[in-house]
């Protein structure tokens, strides 16, 4: 099969890092696998797709993200393709406009519980015709499936009928093994000397509550513990001025874009990933891989698949978060239990499944 996936941009995230893990195993089963970014930009995951599968067609559209002369290129791209993949939301409606000048198979991958969109009434008659044009919509969490079925309604909530069938899950992956192995950064070991290091790996975006870790530091001792952000993003600058205002600033380590994430999950001590909301946070199942204790707020996206596994902590709840980093800290099997609960957890969602269940999907469509 020849397959593209199209995506806004290889900026570091978890849609971003998936289709760039996806890719090179897809090509090593027999097919013609490409990309088509609507920024062009260069990052480390360009770079990393470059390096790793050199043989990737590479489609950059132009910058930015919501230009509609896009449409007019992807019509010519797409013709060469048995399957066109979209991921996120300006690709999946531009791709949807497009085929209706270039006919071809559509999948679409659904990554989040929600978005600002979902609040606009007027949106969800275009939304249901988009969505509509897909021949399958992949949801990555259980929860993204229902709540992406709850926000259309109508005929995607009737069993019976071909636009519920349209839709299923399939989790999110990654390889648990390039974690879990990875060696440990040892600049950050340095750094941190004997304190015990809170790691959260995400961008600093509106859905992501690092504020919350900040406050918990606040309740923590000042000699015994340090927290690390690994990622860049819009609200970087007012998270640095609260830590500042707190005065934790110097508690706080803001690690910047980091093309070793594995190697810094094994350096840190806990994990933790504090959010507003989630689609299936591949965060959540790296943090899970490093055999470390992960703490994720109790919200849709995480508490799937960290309860009973992880720990959850009451959303934006700081006293709650701290009592239970200081629980991890201060007994030793408790800690021990909790990393390997976490890691067990974490070979349930290893990219092998997601291949396979993707490659299903796939061949059921192009047949």
């Amino acid at each position: 099969m020849r397959i593209l996936q199209v995506i806004t941009s290889l900026d570091m995230g978890g849609a971003e890092t998936l289709v760039v893990n996806l890719i090179p195993r897809f090509q090593s089963l027999g097919d013609t696998v490409d990309l088509c970014i609507f920024d062009g930009k260069e990052t480390p995951l360009t770079q990393r797709l470059r390096k790793e599968s050199p043989q990737t067609k590479i489609y950059a559209l132009g910058h930015g993200v919501y230009n509609p002369l896009y449409i007019l290129k992807l019509v010519k791209i797409m013709k060469n393709y048995d399957i066109v993949h979209t991921h996120n939301s300006s690709p999946q409606l531009f791709v949807a406009i497009a085929s209706l000048f270039s006919h071809t198979n559509l999948i679409s991958t659904e990554h989040n519980t929600s978005n600002r969109k979902r609040n606009w009434k007027w949106y969800r008659p275009i939304e249901s015709w988009m969505y509509g044009r897909y021949d399958h919509v992949i949801c990555i969490s259980k929860i993204a499936e229902d709540k992406l079925r709850e926000y259309m309604g109508g005929e995607w909530l009737v069993k019976s009928s071909n636009k519920y069938k349209s839709i299923t899950t399939i989790n999110n992956g990654i390889d648990v093994n390039a974690i879990s192995n990875a060696t440990p950064c040892k600049e950050l070991l340095d750094l941190k000397e004997s304190c015990k290091s809170i790691l959260m790996v995400a961008g600093f975006r509106k859905q992501k509550n690092q504020d919350t870790i900040i406050r918990a530091l606040t309740l923590l001792d000042k000699e015994k513990y340090e927290v690390w952000f690994a990622g860049i993003g819009e609200r970087m600058e007012e998270v640095k001025q609260l830590a500042l205002s707190l005065g934790v600033s110097e508690r706080v380590r803001f690690l910047g874009l980091r093309t070793d994430i594995p190697n810094v999950l094994r350096a840190a001590d806990i994990i933790v990933m504090s959010s507003h909301w989630e689609g299936l946070s591949l965060s959540n199942v790296e943090g899970m891989s490093a055999h470390k204790p992960f703490i994720a707020s109790d919200v849709n996206g995480l508490k799937e698949v960290t309860k009973g596994y992880g720990i959850l902590f009451p959303h934006e709840d700081a006293k709650a978060l701290a009592e239970e980093i200081e629980h991890l800290a201060s007994d030793e099997a408790y800690y021990n239990e909790i990393a390997e609960r976490c890691y067990n957890r974490a070979l349930e969602f290893d990219i092998s499944n997601t291949v396979n269940g993707y490659a299903d999907v796939y061949k059921n469509i192009f047949n």
